[in-house]
């Protein structure tokens, strides 16, 4: 399979950091000193904060959803590529319940894979905004295979942009953004939620560390080459003995357990991992040590925006979907698209979405620019997921028997938008956490 031939990397040059340009300064100019009353005397204005104000009524201040000319060749180019290798491909992986190795390999080709590793590393040298778009036009076409590049996007490679020492990153950078997947390891049968309760153990041994233990819903465990596996490292510190450490596939103390039949993204696997005497060296600590709870909630605060953008992916694509049959769908001599009730619903399913993206944009724009936004992700992330599931159902209802079908995508876009509510935090986490900022906003007196 060849991917299309406008790549990612051979547009890296024109959108390398995808981040709105700063607005030019104002050229100094001579201002009209005007006078004012104030508190019963007549004062001057000062000169140079006319001039700020001036400034900032003239500079153009772009809307969340407004593109950069860089931000839309990378829609446009991930766009192009979900529509003409992924689109084939969709309903065969779906029934297989499993993604097809040539697709891995093109994601790989296009960039999409290494989209913010850096471009002495072999990667895109995108933004997280970049990021995003990526994930949510290939959500379009297909939710599960976005999950495998947004994990590797806004997980695996953050992390190791973010904690990893040189020689991590000289080693394994690479890897991630030319032919390796990564897989990110927290989630435990009995440790959801409550994702600190863990049990997994790594314990020294000399200059190594062996770790003991267990995980389940672990996603991309099949294609992973590379494992980010948190282990607690000393259980009398509580989460704060929690500890991450890089696991190659190859490892003798590691097995790939059971693979899950899902409801939904039946493409992207998942998998329950047992660590058995699982041998790593000191070296294969990413971050420092007892710094792993920090670093995951740190990495999943971000891994919601993502998940968010795939919803409003997963909502746009089944909502495009549907409008295209109902528009050609007629019933008593007119397109059923054309019928005020069914107007009404498209209508306000296209306002929901558009909500939906906006809060998801505002929260990546606020990551990137290295603002506050873990209650904006979790308003992003639970708006959106929310969504998919109610625009991904009404869908079904518009192509009415045939939307019920396997052999139409609806139905699909429907199962597959299920997830959103629950991975990288459940919808009650998500308003715990938007609460919480609330009430501390709110404090008694």
């Amino acid at each position: 399979m060849r991917p299309v031939q406008q790549g990612l990397r051979g547009a890296r040059a024109a959108w390398r950091t995808a981040a709105f340009a700063a607005a030019a300064p104002c050229a100094p100019t001579a201002l009209a000193v005007p006078s004012r009353a104030v508190s019963g005397r007549w004062c001057a204005e000062d000169p140079l904060r006319l001039q700020r104000r001036a400034c900032a009524t003239e500079a153009h201040r772009p809307a969340t959803t407004e593109l950069s000319e860089d931000e839309q060749m990378l829609q446009e180019s991930a766009a192009k590529f979900a529509q003409e290798v992924i689109a084939p491909r969709v309903l065969e992986m779906d029934q297989a319940g499993a993604m097809a190795p040539d697709v891995v390999s093109a994601l790989f080709e296009q960039g999409l894979m290494g989209i913010e590793v850096p471009t002495e590393f072999g990667g895109v040298g995108g933004s997280f905004v970049a990021a995003c778009l990526a994930v949510e036009e290939v959500a379009k076409v297909d939710p599960a295979v976005a999950v495998l590049m947004d994990i590797q996007n806004t997980l695996l490679v953050t992390a190791f942009n973010r904690y990893g020492s040189q020689e991590q990153k000289e080693k394994y950078l690479p890897r991630l953004a030319t032919d390796t997947v990564a897989s990110f390891c927290l989630s435990e049968a009995n440790s959801g939620s409550d994702a600190f309760a863990l049990k997994t153990r790594a314990v020294k041994d000399g200059d190594d560390w062996v770790i003991n233990g267990g995980k389940c819903w672990i996603s991309n465990s099949i294609e992973a080459g590379l494992f980010v596996v948190f282990a607690n490292a000393d259980p009398s510190k509580g989460h704060r003995g929690i500890t991450a450490f890089v696991v190659e596939r190859e490892n003798p103390g590691l097995k790939i357990g059971k693979k899950e039949d899902k409801l939904g993204i039946r493409a992207s696997s998942t998998c329950e991992l047992v660590f058995e005497d699982c041998r790593v060296s000191s070296n294969a600590i990413l971050g420092e040590l007892g710094q792993g709870y920090k670093m995951a909630i740190d990495l999943l605060n971000e891994g919601r925006i993502g998940i968010g953008a795939q919803m409003v992916g997963l909502a746009t694509g089944a909502f495009d979907y549907a409008l295209a049959y109902m528009v050609t769908r007629k019933q008593f001599g007119q397109s059923i698209a054309d019928f005020q009730g069914m107007q009404f619903q498209y209508a306000r399913a296209k306002m929901e979405i558009e909500a939906a993206r906006v809060l998801v944009y505002n929260a990546a724009r606020l990551k990137e620019s290295g603002k506050p936004f873990i209650v904006e992700a979790a308003m992003a992330k639970l708006k959106a997921s929310e969504v998919a599931q109610a625009v991904s159902s009404q869908c079904i209802d518009w192509l009415g028997g045939v939307g019920f079908t396997k052999e139409f995508l609806a139905e699909k876009y429907y199962r597959d938008s299920k997830i959103g509510t629950i991975y990288e935090g459940t919808s009650n986490i998500q308003l715990a956490t938007i609460a919480k900022s609330i009430r501390q906003h709110h404090a008694a007196a």
